[in-house]
């Protein structure tokens, strides 16, 4: 299954030394700016967290202690992005019995942990990104991260998404990590072993065919167990007036324009998937879109033949997404936006007015079962803190 990305780091001040003397190098780009002073309880589930954090590391430092966490934040600010690439993390800087635990794995030594890495490397080519660092205890650091990870080993390879916070329990002793604890945002039961989260990984192995087109390009930045939310970068559509969010009425038009029928007769590549949106919730307005490939901008490309079509630049931004296979109907179109948009408001997300139905295949070469179809709503705004 083929997804772009676009870069996650985090610009931020750097300062100290770091542990074993490796050197902090600063990030080139950056998508959003994390206000520090939020409250930590949301950003893991403190119900199921407490008495896991309590029984890894103590959180009451010996007066000798001299632990320098904003180091230590630095430091895996740069270390943690190796987890997966031919570098690897430190392992220097974890106490050989660290204790790792995710909601399906559990590990009590340097040398497990490592194991876990490699054997993910082999299985799943895994794409760790770090989104923040921040300090949330004394002797607690919290992380969070997106991981992405390819099953290889079926033929369809199935795309495997996780986001959460990782809690790392800091040794007051000598300043190394003594423990590791994983939250995924999917799951309400994060504890070890959780049954939640081995449905929530099988499920992810199910069939959708996506095809070699290119599609607009984005990070999933938090994948719920109902929805992702993604941020878009700006793309071009080439467009036209619609009746039904799953109907087609209009696609030849907006098709011919990419075969050729243009000012120029510029014949232009196929990409994936092809939009209808309703702009209001009355559902009123629709168009059927068709996205421009990403090497081409609105002022270089061909004008439309047809007064009825039109080329128009998306701001792109974050957009709550939504899943689901088979053939899509208007009712089953409309059910599935309900539960998104229900979802987004009992999560305090604030959703626009309006959605997108992306549709990957061709419905006449793909069987209904392995169709990959989505619902889109765009947010008014996002924050991963």
């Amino acid at each position: 299954m083929t997804t772009a990305h676009l870069s996650d780091t985090i610009i931020r001040p750097i300062s100290g030394n770091y542990v074993a003397n490796r050197r902090l190098k600063p990030p080139k780009n950056s998508i959003f700016f994390i206000n520090h002073s939020r409250n930590r309880s949301l950003v893991y589930n403190r119900t199921h967290t407490t008495r896991i954090r309590l029984s890894l590391v103590e959180q009451i430092p010996p007066k000798s202690s001299k632990v320098d966490v904003e180091q230590l934040v630095n430091f895996l600010y740069e270390d943690l992005p190796h987890l997966f690439d031919d570098q690897g993390i430190d392992r220097t800087a974890y106490d050989e019995q660290v204790k790792f635990r995710d909601p399906i794995t559990k590990h009590d030594s340097i040398s497990g942990y490592l194991f876990n890495i490699s054997m993910l490397k082999l299985v799943f080519s895994p794409d760790f990104q770090l989104h923040w660092v921040k300090q949330t205890a004394p002797y607690e650091i919290t992380t969070r991260w997106t991981m992405e990870m390819t099953f290889s080993l079926l033929p369809w390879k199935p795309l495997l998404v996780f986001t959460g916070t990782s809690v790392m329990g800091i040794n007051p002793e000598n300043g190394k990590f003594c423990s590791h604890v994983d939250y995924w945002d999917s799951l309400k039961n994060n504890e070890y072993f959780s049954m939640e989260g081995l449905v929530d990984l099988i499920k992810q192995l199910r069939i959708y065919k996506t095809p070699d087109l290119e599609t607009p390009k984005y990070q999933i930045l938090k994948r719920t167990a109902t929805y992702e939310v993604r941020k878009y970068t700006p793309f071009v559509i080439v467009e036209t007036q619609s009746d039904k969010l799953a109907g087609s009425t209009g696609f030849n038009d907006v098709a011919g324009y990419i075969f050729g029928k243009n000012s120029r007769e510029e014949k232009i590549a196929m990409t994936t998937p092809v939009f209808t949106q309703a702009f209001d919730s009355e559902m009123s307005k629709m168009s059927i879109q068709i996205v421009i490939p990403s090497n081409k901008d609105l002022g270089s490309l061909p004008n439309p033949n047809k007064e009825e079509v039109g080329l128009r630049s998306v701001e792109g931004g974050f957009a709550a997404v939504l899943k689901f296979s088979g053939k899509p109907t208007d009712d089953i179109v409309r059910e599935k936006e309900k539960l998104l948009r229900s979802s987004l408001l009992f999560d305090g997300l604030k959703p626009k007015d309006g959605c997108l139905l992306a549709r990957y295949n061709d419905p006449g070469r793909t069987k209904s079962f392995m169709m990959r179809n989505e619902v889109l709503i765009w947010l008014e705004e996002f924050s991963l803190d």
